[in-house]
């Protein structure tokens, strides 16, 4: 019987967060997963507008302070004065979304890092300075710092990305993402008469929603009726909109914002199938998302983890170039048997999925480092 009582996880953002994605989601339900099982979970995390200092979710005990960049002090400081009072947690998982929090300074080996892709060709966003600062943390400090340290990512693409960094393979395990189950009153409803394209992100330049927004863009003249959904929010959301009007489009997007679980599932529904042209993902939630809709999603080979998401060919297409994108777009959407073969499929893989499993793995890993030892592989 494993004596793992309490765990604290760090990430820059939570799921309440106008910016908060997927790889939030993850933390908070395998965070909700291990609480209810009893365990002590507590999350630091940045504070936001509106936001609470503390607050409990799904059984974990959510502490918010600083912002962008002070959450990482902060929470280096709150980390440092717990161990000097000898309030420590069993196990820390430190979330490395680009940044790390260094945790490791603190509790040496009983830490374990999250990462859920590599940042290399996101950081030249934060300009010539902060991005080259950036990257030399994620790809040189952190890995020296975290060499003895078991890392957790969730794709093998990510897994051979942190190898590259110089980790050793025999430190990474990979715990894949789960994922909620759709509300029931949206399963049912219409598909939309007129061919309906959604895209689920966050409005951040690595999405390259731009390249979303042209194909529809090329389409809409050779597809009657054409339309783009855009569910999410971000800080890249007014250069999208700019965007659109410089394109004539704007009777042909809507930019449904930041919305509920039962609004953005009755979009997922109602559409033909999702486009996802990110420069890089993790793995990639919005794919089993849409795939519980029979929704197919087109993504990029070269993003990494969708190549463990979407299964080439079978619930759904990855592309090797905008122009492969527009086409195998047209594709689908002139050709309602190929997109029900996907989107079947991809429903039924979807249901393989789930947050309770992803719990059972990651508490494997936890178990393992608070008993001075590391896993490798598939957990």
């Amino acid at each position: 019987m494993s004596d793992l009582r309490s765990v604290l996880l760090l990430c820059w953002r939570d799921t309440g967060h106008p910016q908060g994605g997927g790889s939030e989601t993850y933390l908070q339900r395998i965070g909700g997963q291990l609480a209810a099982s009893g365990i002590d979970v507590r999350l630091r995390t940045a504070r936001y507008a509106g936001a609470p200092r503390r607050e409990v979710i799904d059984g974990v005990r959510i502490r918010r302070a600083g912002g962008r960049y002070s959450v990482y002090v902060l929470a280096l400081l709150a980390m440092a004065a717990a161990r000097l009072r000898r309030a420590t947690p069993d196990v820390v998982i430190d979330t490395q979304n680009g940044l790390p929090f260094l945790a490791r300074l603190v509790y040496g080996r009983r830490v374990v890092v999250l990462v859920h892709h590599c940042h290399r060709e996101q950081w030249p966003v934060a300009g010539p300075v902060l991005g080259r600062l950036g990257w030399f943390v994620e790809s040189r400090l952190s890995p020296f710092v975290n060499r003895c340290n078991q890392y957790v990512t969730v794709s093998l693409a990510s897994a051979r990305d942190l190898v590259a960094l110089g980790v050793d393979n025999a430190r990474i395990a990979l715990v894949g993402n789960g994922l909620d189950e759709a509300p029931a009153q949206t399963l049912s409803g219409p598909r939309a008469a007129a061919p309906r394209v959604v895209v689920l992100s966050r409005l951040v330049p690595h999405k390259q929603i731009e390249d979303a927004l042209e194909a529809v863009a090329v389409l809409r003249s050779r597809i009657p009726g054409l339309h783009l959904d855009i569910v999410g929010d971000g800080w890249w959301r007014r250069r999208l909109v700019d965007h659109v009007r410089r394109l004539d489009m704007s009777d042909a997007v809507t930019f449904h914002g930041h919305v509920d679980d039962v609004t953005k599932h009755h979009v997922l529904q109602g559409s033909w199938v999702q486009l996802l042209p990110s420069r890089k993902e993790g793995w990639g939630l919005a794919v089993v998302e849409a795939a519980q809709h029979k929704v197919p999603t087109i993504g990029y080979r070269s993003s990494g983890g969708l190549s463990d998401s979407i299964v080439d060919g079978v619930t759904g297409i990855l592309v090797d170039g905008h122009a492969e994108l527009v086409d195998r777009l047209e594709q689908l959407l002139c050709d309602p048997v190929l997109r029900e073969q996907l989107g079947a499929k991809a429903q039924a893989r979807s249901g393989e999925f789930s947050w309770a499993q992803s719990a059972d793995a990651m508490r494997t890993v936890l178990e393992a480092v608070q008993a001075g030892t590391l896993v490798s592989g598939l957990v």
